[in-house]
């Protein structure tokens, strides 16, 4: 989304931010603040009920613009589709643009201008379900500035205007349907302006005509689209017409004369094809190939990403790639409800994670940007990346860089972390491409049974940790190696910053670097408290590092040597014993004198079950079919008979 964030340094809280993604997230809560009056006809924030009961198909947008002016006049004709008999249509449009006519099949139809930002429209006889129709509101009026959705300012003393909608902008400059439930299936913009400059939109170029001092520029684009990612800039831009991608597709930018002349602004938009390419590879085909990709530029801070055509008020690098990857995640598929508003921010944020990891940073340069994204995340205990209904009105919480960007984009980290790179980018490209989803609007759960769908992994657990509940947790890990057999023992203890989650169960990244150089990387499948695993190291051990990559969220882990586990202090006795051997319904384990950890394999090596075996209780298995098993437990392996 708009990455309007906040050029604000928090060095003297010790973290790192980027710049852009805190001037965006500013940005958005700004908006939101002075658009909060338009909320009251949205239920949970994200529907208006007046506009359920017709499916909008398509809208003709035209209208008549002079950047030095403050105004807009303009006729929308709307296609649309019933879902049952309807009397009267609802559109959503500012009460400070005057509709002076409505005409339906060649006549005026009675309409009335709502205060809560809504064109009712009446019609002489209720309308059958189920049937494409169409109308034409012609209007003009002046936009109100405050809003920040239609803005007229100057660049270089020239006059530039400039829009923007998210979350509820559309409304200020043309009728529509803003609702989190239907994409407009197809746009035709057609501006007319003096002829001195040019216009840019969504989609495809179709013609630019003169006619005396004003031209009409015509902009089609034919791909599902919500009413917020609309856009149009009107100023003397350079125009620069180049291709990109195999085989390849427009890459159009509309900038303004100043930034034509900058070579690092250029050379940084040129450096959009590199990111395209890493993006294809990884998330799947860029979603509008038919019709271009391309920035238009504009007067907020940072960017926001209309589809086709991302909005740029800079030109850093980290920028472009985050507002490009937004064209999947939050174009192609949109958060079904603002509370859903990280699989828009949170995937955008993991694109600069892709963009820095395989084009922008060295190794120290990358894990240097994920510790100021874990500072972030980690600087308070408490926070959500998923936002309820009951902080839906509040637009700090909506658009909070801490939440919604830095934690969604690492919690996606995390999930490749867990899957691996080849698995988890796999979901991801099936993600966008399912037919329920793609063009469409998704919702949390959404991606969850994506990634079922696509793994065979239910992640519920994962997500009520990392999406629904709060926090982070620390881990206090401490080790030892038992020099006769070289097997490490490691003892797992976790805190958490909030009480909304009990414990958060990950595989903990451990690397084991030997006295001679040699390293072993290990996953530790941690689900307990003071959980204990034993490991194969064919080597002395001279370091232990968790966390080595920066895989996981965790703050201030401590990773220490305990010698007691290197003399095997957990077994209670030279032998541990598994009985009753065969077994109907629980299993026993004695030897133990502390929980530690089990894994329970099928004869073909599939794991079944795992766990902690506290001494003196048992495990059960009357779940399991009748068969051999083994279990594992304290590195030794044990096979069992299920009666």
């Amino acid at each position: 989304m708009k990455k309007i964030y906040l050029l604000i340094l928090i060095s003297v809280f010790g973290f790192y931010l980027k710049g852009q993604n805190i001037s965006e997230e500013a940005e958005r809560k700004s908006l939101l603040n002075t658009e909060k009056n338009n909320f009251a006809k949205m239920i949970a924030f994200n529907v208006n009920p007046n506009t359920l009961n017709y499916d909008l198909k398509s809208q003709r947008i035209e209208l008549q613009v002079d950047p030095a002016v403050q105004k807009v006049t303009g006729t929308v004709t709307s296609q649309f589709v019933p879902n049952q008999n309807m009397s009267s249509i609802y559109f959503d449009l500012a009460t400070t643009l005057t509709v002076s006519q409505v005409l339906f099949h060649g006549n005026n139809l009675s309409f009335t201008q709502l205060s809560t930002k809504e064109l009712k429209i009446d019609f002489a006889n209720a309308l059958p379900a189920n049937s494409l129709d169409s109308l034409s509101v012609t209007y003009s009026g002046v936009p109100d500035l405050s809003t920040g959705a239609f803005t007229t300012s100057k660049q270089s003393n020239t006059p530039v205007l400039y829009t923007l909608s998210e979350p509820y902008g559309a409304q200020e400059w043309f009728p529509t349907k803003q609702s989190m439930n239907d994409k407009i299936e197809k746009i035709q913009m057609i501006v007319t302006a003096p002829s001195q400059y040019n216009v840019a939109s969504n989609g495809k170029l179709i013609s630019e005509t003169i006619s005396g001092a004003f031209k009409t520029t015509f902009w089609q684009t034919k791909y599902a689209i919500p009413a917020y990612l609309i856009a149009i800039g009107v100023t003397n831009y350079t125009k620069f017409n180049d291709t990109m991608g195999s085989p390849a597709f427009p890459f159009v930018n509309y900038v303004y004369p100043s930034t034509a002349a900058n070579t690092t602004s250029m050379n940084n938009i040129a450096f959009t094809k590199q990111i395209m390419a890493v993006y294809e590879q990884y998330f799947g085909l860029y979603p509008y190939r038919d019709e271009k990709y391309g920035h238009m530029e504009f007067g907020w801070g940072g960017g926001m990403e209309h589809a086709t055509m991302t909005s740029m008020g800079g030109w850093g690098q980290t920028l472009i790639a985050h507002e490009l990857a937004h064209q999947w995640f939050g174009d192609k598929i949109t958060c079904g409800a603002w509370n859903d508003i990280w699989l828009n921010e949170g995937f955008a944020t993991f694109g600069e994670h892709v963009t820095r990891e395989k084009l922008l940073s060295n190794t120290t340069d990358f894990k240097t940007y994920l510790q100021g994204q874990l500072n972030l995340i980690t600087f308070l205990p408490s926070g959500s990346v998923y936002v309820d209904d009951a902080n839906l009105s509040n637009q700090n919480v909506i658009f909070d860089s801490r939440l919604s960007y830095a934690k969604g984009g690492y919690v996606l980290r995390m999930l490749k972390w867990i899957l691996g790179d080849d698995q988890f980018y796999q979901a991801i490209r099936d993600y966008n491409s399912r037919p329920n989803l793609a063009y469409n609007y998704a919702k949390t759960v959404d991606l969850k049974n994506s990634f079922l769908q696509s793994t065979g992994k239910d992640f519920t657990e994962f997500f009520n940790e990392w999406i629904y509940g709060q926090g982070y947790p620390n881990y206090s890990i401490q080790y030892g190696q038992n020099t006769v057999n070289q097997k490490i023992t490691f003892k797992v203890s976790q805190s958490q910053s909030n009480a909304s989650v009990p414990y958060f169960k990950m595989p903990l990244p451990i690397k084991v670097t030997g006295t001679s150089g040699e390293t072993a990387f290990l996953a530790l499948d941690n689900d307990t408290n003071n959980q204990l695993f034993t490991k194969d190291v064919s080597f002395p051990v001279a370091k232990v590092e968790f966390n080595y990559d920066l895989q996981l969220i965790e703050k201030n882990s401590t990773v220490a040597e305990n010698k007691a586990l290197a003399t095997n202090e957990i077994l209670s006795s030279s032998k541990i014993q598994i009985y009753p051997n065969p077994v109907k319904n629980s299993l026993n384990i004695s030897g133990l004198k502390d929980s530690t950890a089990f894994e329970i394999y099928g004869i073909d090596g599939r794991k079944i079950k795992s766990g902690n075996y506290i001494p003196n209780s048992n495990i059960d298995v009357s779940k399991l079919s009748k068969g051999f098993y083994l279990i594992k437990i304290i590195g030794q392996t044990f096979k069992f008979i299920k009666e």
